[in-house]
């Protein structure tokens, strides 16, 4: 069994947001269930430790609300089998990877991307220029390489960048009332429901997206 302590130092290497709000935070939502000692401690089980770590990939990689995963948990605790969430998303990438991360090169080698390639992403703002990359950019990487074969370039989808500012705009005028409080309770708070609000504008996105399709192939 493990205190909050034991299970950050085993888990912010992967995840560095982590804090003992978002633990608490999570418990109150009924993703996870430590134990209590008569002291009222929480302490955590190898399988809370597990969950944890799935909950927190599934936020991370897939940008799923933690309405979805609380039923997809829901669905596993009452022995069923349910499909993974998101797990055709984002290019087939699986959301049980860790946080791997790699250099440039090898960023550049695995996406089958050429070094002009990844320059044209930093100059659209389309990836990040950084000392090491995780599986969201491999992913974002792949995409361009396909997009590429299809005479889309990176300098097209600056306005990406642009939307992509616009969105964090109402989600941070959405979060104000409770991001004012400034308490650590309320900070973990923010980032769950940042998380939320992301999920759902995905949705419509993609939803706004297929519909849109329609026109092109009827």
């Amino acid at each position: 069994m493990l205190g909050i302590g034991q299970v950050l130092s085993k888990l912010t290497t992967d995840f560095p947001d982590l804090t003992p709000s978002k633990l608490r935070f999570l418990e109150e939502r009924g993703l996870v269930h430590p134990a209590r000692t008569q002291s009222g401690y929480r302490k955590f089980s190898q399988n809370d430790l597990s969950r944890l770590r799935l909950i927190l990939t599934m936020q991370r990689d897939c940008y799923l609300p933690l309405a979805v995963i609380k039923d997809y948990l829901a669905d596993v605790d009452a022995g069923l089998n349910p499909p993974m969430p998101g797990a055709g998303l984002a290019g087939g990438a699986s959301i049980l990877q860790t946080g791997r991360r790699l250099s440039r090169d090898d960023l550049t080698r695995e996406a089958g991307a050429t070094p002009m390639l990844v320059q044209d992403a930093f100059s659209a703002s389309v990836l990040t220029p950084a000392e090491s990359y995780g599986e969201d950019s491999l992913v974002v990487l792949k995409a361009l390489v396909e997009l590429q074969r299809s005479g889309i370039e990176p300098r097209h989808l600056r306005g990406f960048r642009q939307a992509t500012e616009r969105e964090l705009g109402l989600i941070e005028s959405a979060l104000m009332p409770v991001a004012r409080r400034r308490d650590p309770s309320s900070r973990a708070k923010v980032a769950e429901m940042a998380m939320e609000i992301a999920g759902q504008l995905e949705v419509v996105r993609s939803s706004l997206i297929r519909s849109a399709l329609g026109r092109i192939a009827p």
